[in-house]
């Protein structure tokens, strides 16, 4: 004990000689997906100082290894956070919650989440624009993406138009691929799809992953912008935790940010310039919340005094799935990672040179992106591939929340079996939810409505997606595998017949998935819009020197994965900054 107490003292009177100074020009809340590289832009500003400051704390090398991603969803890594509970969506999982898993630490979710790097689809970033969002259109965001991508795909480093090789966010093929995977992408092509590069020209149809990876290795957003960086003018802290934003109630002028360090030392630091939040979509809008800007009956409701009435935490906006899409096969082949773990081969290859099956980002292989309705190369439905029987696995059931005492005869009769496990997306929910304050104590989780299925057209594309997807897999490709649908009904559902809308309906019902896409709580709109809480520039409306940066301030969920998106957003965020300053 007298050990501890001495290294805590040391680290503390460390912080205290090292940070005496506690004047900075910008101050960045959160060194997540967003918060990394906004640190490393605005540090190339020799003259500006730069303070970054997270909750959690640094990644180590466990982090880097692809195959074992979902395994950080029980760790400090992820804040821990669940929807509430409802009674149209999760009903089978534990309490009836839906998991909201969330990255904790240097690097954020890109620390613990699938690495799959998408951008969306044009008319995603040209709605914007529609909405009143100047600049954010395709046309004008694609060099922002470009600008930090190093494509390492050698058929796609040619396309010069559509990505770079310059960046530092390297985006690579898996080097493993399983033959389930192969055969997923054959049968879409038997089809009559293409095999797309969904980040280029076109996106709908087919592809294995592209991933935020290096020789067989995680590239988080720490890893590839602040990494091995040393500049005098950017301070780094980990294990402070922002507990309030400073905000003089007269003028509106955020000046600081209160922080505990370490979990223990209370300390303030000031903002000659600006104070941005990079803390996310769900720990952004409670920070705003907490210092009085946000829904003005909300705020009063827990005696807050209201310094801007915003509606911060409205919009809330995800993309949601089906956990229980199983696939048998009469052939072995797939990731097993009780296999895996157990033959000390795999590790010597990996370690040894990036290569084998602990090189596939959480088991996920590949995707296809569905264009159901219009046809328009708009997808409203993506379907990721994994090849692996997921309840093979206990330590990622534990992971997704299921109520195994009411559901371990549905998946008893996986356990010894082979085969793969489709995940069905929905891409442009018409659903939306919203965060509000539980309480006034910034450590206590906020509450999350999701409010997922609220609006039916929801159910109905994502069964038109099971649908489509049970007629891929019919294909000669993936017949030679003996792959066929897990036809053991869900317990809760055995009332509907097997396959019909109805059992679909129940069954997303019942195993809902949050695809930890979780957007739009601090939403960008011109000053006509209502519902704003960012202008296009990203500040904060009727507030001074205070900006939002990440995922929270997207109007609506783009066609895909939202890390890359993130990256752009902060990337363009720099460049207004610099504008706006220099």
């Amino acid at each position: 004990m007298q050990a501890v107490f001495a290294l805590w003292a040391i680290l503390v009177l460390t912080q205290q000689v090292t940070y005496a100074q506690d004047d900075y020009d910008f101050i960045i809340v959160g060194g997540g997906t967003a918060g990394c590289l906004l640190a490393a832009r605005l540090s190339e500003v020799s003259d500006w100082k730069v303070l970054l400051l997270e909750a959690g704390t640094s990644e180590y090398f466990f982090n880097d290894i692809p195959l074992i991603g979902p395994m950080f969803i029980l760790t400090p890594y992820n804040w821990g956070y669940r929807a509430e509970k409802s009674d149209k969506f999760g009903l089978g999982l534990k309490d009836g919650r839906v998991i909201w898993p969330r990255g904790k630490g240097l690097g954020g979710t890109s620390l613990i989440n699938a690495q799959i790097y998408t951008r969306g689809n044009r008319k995603d970033y040209d709605k914007w624009a529609e909405m009143g969002n100047e600049g954010w259109n395709y046309a004008n965001v694609t060099k922002y993406f470009l600008k930090h991508e190093r494509m390492n795909i050698p058929q796609l480093q040619t396309d010069t138009k559509y990505h770079s090789t310059t960046g530092e966010l390297d985006i690579s093929y898996p080097p493993y691929h399983t033959e389930f995977a192969t055969a997923f992408i054959d049968s879409g092509i038997e089809k009559g799809y293409k095999y797309v590069d969904y980040n280029g020209a076109n996106q709908t149809g087919f592809s294995y992953i592209q991933a935020t990876m290096k020789n067989g290795e995680r590239v988080s957003s720490y890893g590839a912008f602040l990494r091995g960086i040393k500049r005098d003018n950017l301070v780094i802290k980990t294990m402070s935790m922002v507990t309030k934003i400073i905000v003089d109630p007269k003028t509106g002028k955020a000046k600081g940010v209160e922080y505990k360090r370490f979990n223990l030392v209370t300390r303030k630091a000031f903002a000659k310039k600006e104070v941005i939040l990079s803390a996310g979509t769900i720990n952004s809008p409670q920070l705003l919340m907490l210092a009085g800007i946000g829904p003005k009956k909300h705020l009063e409701k827990h005696n807050i005094t209201v310094i801007k009435d915003l509606a911060v935490g409205h919009n809330l906006q995800d993309h949601v799935g089906l956990i229980s899409f199983y696939f048998t096969t009469n052939k072995t082949g797939d990731i097993r990672l009780d296999h895996i773990i157990n033959d000390i081969k795999n590790a010597i290859h990996y370690f040894k040179d990036g290569s084998g099956e602990f090189t596939v980002p959480s088991g996920f292989e590949a995707l296809t992106y569905v264009d159901i309705d219009d046809k328009d190369d708009c997808p409203e439905m993506e379907m990721f591939f994994a090849g692996q029987l997921l309840p093979t696995i206990p330590l990622y059931l534990s992971s997704f929340g299921f109520l195994n005492e009411n559901f371990n005869e549905f998946y008893s009769d996986l356990k010894d079996k082979h085969g793969f496990t489709i995940f069905p997306v929905l891409l442009h929910p018409y659903s939306s939810g919203k965060i509000e304050l539980r309480d006034t104590n910034p450590y206590t989780h906020p509450l999350i409505y999701p409010e997922y299925f609220s609006d039916r057209r929801d159910l109905e594309i994502i069964i038109k997606g099971l649908n489509y997807t049970l007629d891929i897999i019919g294909a000669e490709a993936l017949k030679k595998y003996g792959a066929e649908l897990y036809r053991k009904p869900l317990p809760p559902c055995r009332g509907y017949k097997f396959g019909s809308d109805d059992y679909w309906e129940c069954s997303l019902r019942q195993l809902t998935l949050s695809i930890v896409h979780a957007v739009g709580t601090c939403k960008m709109g011109p000053a006509s819009d209502p519902d704003a809480v960012v202008d296009p520039r990203l500040r904060v409306k009727g507030i001074h020197n205070l900006r939002v940066v990440d995922a929270s301030v997207m109007p609506t969920v783009p066609s895909g994965h939202t890390m890359g998106p993130v990256y752009m957003i902060a990337e363009k965020a720099a460049d207004m900054i610099k504008e706006d300053w220099k």
